[in-house]
């Protein structure tokens, strides 16, 4: 099926070729362009002149191949602007229509898919990235999310979706993949079982997803996955974009009426059978050795095994980075690339000696928990974007390292250039997203903050909406609240719980 769904992905590529001549050569309105472009991953700038490219890494995992040809591919084209993003993809920014097209033909024989990367399809499915080897994880997901994977990219072709879909896998309480939030979530469970969850979503009007059925046994995803998609093709919005998203059938069809139409769909699908799921493990065989600690270095479950964790600046790799990790584990027995949700790269399956070198390869990366905070591309970039999102990163980071701040005084935050929440803002400590606000009958550069979300399993919420802030005010902002949390011997995590009033305080001068 795999073979298949490659060689129609190649025949294909024929529409994509012709509306990328038309639309780079001016024959083609941006409209029309992003309508066809966006379900082969692609989409033009901000500028209009140049495009980006997202590559599906379903399960967030990248093999040395796949990470071979980023590398290969960034040299070849002289690519300097990568991003990692919150779906487990990476994306190739700044290039022409040529080298879209090529990009995305040549990924193909490296098992890396662009179609359905953007648009109305099934996005890239998600998994924690340390699944497999997490101490205190329940068991690895990875099998089944690679399998619901390929199972959505072959029906890809037989739907037509209102909206875009997103699926994620939980392996831990951290949900780190956002399991309970997405448009359909699956939660291991001790017993070797799932949770399911369905209809959730961040962005404008977010919504937690409702748990569905427990205990559903792995053979059975397939069956859940079809009665999603056939639920959101049966009563999903085609009239009202802003509305098609599948979190509001919670609202059109209430909780109780949405849980209905999904049995029924979930009836129909294992009546016509075929969808039974056996998948293989994937264990670990490697013999760790050695010992080494650090604040990038985490221990496996696997004894002597450590995964090296490397959070570039913004989630934007350099290329030389990228360059030199690929050469440092080209040779290493077992050893793959991971990316998660928060634009962090987890390269696992490291001995001690493996570890070190990784870790002196990617030294360019996030410090401290705060450095570790979530950035969209933003709108220097981003079409949709209303603010740059990067900028602001790097101006708080600055101001962060300056003041001096120690690490934990401040969590990881989250930055969206705009509502739509691809910096996933409504589940940070603290969250912004961008916008304007009026001062003096004036709109000036905003971002409104938001407070105390949090996607842990059993504590899931979005955080509280407090308003407008001025963009130039958010560094020192930070820093202030920073200087506060070191002053009571906490950590942010520990202080915030009993000081949320003391926080609205130190915001509400920014804010006004």
């Amino acid at each position: 099926m795999r073979q298949e769904i490659m060689q129609a992905f190649r025949d294909d590529l024929k529409k994509f070729d012709e509306a990328t001549r038309l639309y780079y050569t001016g024959e083609m309105e941006r409209k029309e362009y992003k309508g066809i472009s966006g379900g082969f991953g692609s989409y033009s700038e901000r500028d209009g002149q140049r495009g980006m490219l997202r590559l599906r890494m379903t399960a967030g995992r990248m093999t040395k191949d796949k990470l071979s040809f980023v590398v290969d591919t960034a040299k070849a084209y002289g690519i300097d602007t990568m991003k990692l993003t919150t779906c487990e993809t990476i994306q190739l920014h700044h290039l022409t229509g040529r080298q879209i097209l090529a990009i995305s033909t040549a990924a193909l024989d490296h098992g890396i898919f662009c179609r359905g990367g953007g648009g109305d399809h099934p996005r890239n499915v998600m998994a924690p990235p340390l699944s497999g080897v997490q101490p205190g994880e329940t068991f690895d997901v990875i099998p089944y999310a690679e399998a619901v994977g390929d199972y959505l990219l072959s029906i890809l072709y037989d739907i037509k979706m209102p909206r875009k879909l997103k699926v994620g896998f939980a392996n831990h309480p951290n949900n780190l993949a956002h399991a309970t939030i997405r448009d359909l979530g699956f939660v291991a469970r001790e017993d070797g079982t799932f949770d399911v969850y369905s209809a959730g979503g961040m962005g404008p009007n977010p919504r937690m997803g409702l748990k569905m059925a427990e205990g559903v046994p792995g053979s059975e995803l397939l069956y859940y996955t079809r009665a999603m998609v056939d639920t959101f093709l049966a009563h999903g919005n085609y009239e009202m974009r802003a509305k098609a998203r599948t979190r509001y059938m919670q609202q059109a069809l209430g909780e109780d009426g949405y849980r209905q139409a999904f049995a029924e769909k979930l009836a129909a699908v294992k009546a016509a059978g075929g969808l039974d799921l056996s998948v293989t493990a994937q264990p670990v065989t490697k013999t760790g050795s050695g010992e080494i600690s650090g604040k990038r270095i985490l221990p496996q479950k696997q004894p002597g095994l450590y995964a090296v964790s490397y959070h570039p600046l913004g989630g934007m790799p350099a290329r030389q980075t990228l360059t030199d990790l690929r050469d440092t584990i080209l040779d290493m027995d077992a050893v793959e690339v991971r990316l998660g949700a928060d634009g962090t790269m987890y390269i696992i399956n490291c001995n001690a000696d493996e570890a070190k070198r990784v870790e002196k390869v990617t030294a360019d990366g996030a410090q401290t928990l705060f450095e570790h905070s979530v950035s969209c591309i933003g709108a220097a970039i981003c079409q949709q974007g209303a603010r740059d999102s990067q900028s602001l990163y790097h101006a708080c980071v600055k101001a962060v390292r300056n003041a001096g701040i120690p690490d934990g005084a401040l969590p990881q935050i989250h930055i969206s250039g705009c509502p739509s929440s691809c910096g996933t803002h409504q589940v940070g400590a603290l969250g912004f997203h961008g916008g304007v606000k009026i001062v003096d009958k004036k709109p000036l550069p905003a971002f409104t903050l938001h407070v105390g979300g949090s996607a842990v399993l059993g504590q899931e919420r979005f955080g509280e909406n407090w308003g407008p802030m001025l963009e130039e005010r958010i560094p020192d902002f930070l820093v202030e609240v920073g200087k506060t949390v070191a002053a009571s011997g906490q950590s942010f995590e520990q202080w915030l719980p009993d000081h949320m009033e003391d926080l609205r305080k130190l915001a509400q001068p920014y804010l006004d």
